[in-house]
């Protein structure tokens, strides 16, 4: 076979659809609630408090980007970039001792909580049936947090930058041509903390090329080490649309 046979064909099997595909997933919303977000730092010798009881909580519109790869209908390749800042205000019952400064009981103050997330997945799809699609696969997240305390007399913040592993999986039934049903995310559990980023929802195709999905994302998890602990559960009204390019 000549070398222009064989360009052509791997050509052809380039811009097939069935071959490779890039989708484009946008999704907003609105962070509507926090079950709970126990935050005590420094871990030894800081107060521990639940900012979702103690405090009122702005409600706060979100928005995350994926962008997804398929190779052969099976092989996914995506990363996902999904800020986080939430924003609570009040006053705390006690006297607070946050990252070595004290808050005293009473006085009004902001806490502004960051939980911006970095991830690249690989997924495996092991059913690609006509209704349903199941796949398994592994996220590597690099989470950027970030909690301030402050009020007339007070400032102060601590960051924590780190990795995170996780195991990543998706599942997907379609009644009919045009809707399907989701359950999809992240999540790990260790000694040392947990988390878990789950939607579950359903989406409509509208046309081969554009897709909308609504439904509810839960955010929990959280890491007891030497310097912090801190662990929460934020709700999300989720909607969304997906290009197929």
């Amino acid at each position: 076979m000549g070398s222009r046979k064989i360009f052509f064909i791997i050509l052809m099997l380039c811009s097939s659809p069935l071959y490779a595909q890039f989708r484009l997933d946008l999704e907003s919303g609105v962070v509507f609630g926090t079950n709970y977000n126990k935050v005590r730092i420094p871990n030894v010798g800081g107060t521990q408090v639940n900012l979702a009881n103690d405090l009122s909580i702005d409600p706060k519109i979100f928005y995350r980007i994926r962008g997804t790869y398929t190779i052969g209908n099976r092989h996914n390749i995506s990363a996902l970039f999904a800020p986080l800042s939430v924003k609570y205000h009040g006053t705390f019952d006690e006297n607070v001792n946050f990252n070595g400064i004290n808050y005293a009981a009473g006085q009004p103050l902001e806490v502004f909580y960051k939980f911006n997330s970095y991830r690249l997945t690989y997924r495996y799809d092991f059913v690609t049936k006509t209704r349903w699609r199941v796949g398994l696969g592994l996220t590597a997240k690099i989470r950027d947090a970030d909690v301030r305390f402050k009020n007339e007399s007070n400032d102060t913040h601590f960051d924590n930058v780190g990795f995170v592993p996780l195991v990543n999986f998706y599942a997907s039934y379609k009644p009919s041509y045009r809707w399907s049903v989701i359950l999809e995310g992240d999540a790990l559990a260790a000694k040392q903390g947990r988390a878990e980023d789950v939607f579950a929802g359903a989406a409509y195709q509208v046309n081969p090329k554009f897709g909308i999905k609504a439904g509810y994302r839960v955010v929990e998890g959280g890491a007891d080490s030497d310097e912090v602990y801190n662990f929460n559960w934020i709700n999300y009204a989720s909607v969304g649309v997906l290009l197929s390019l």
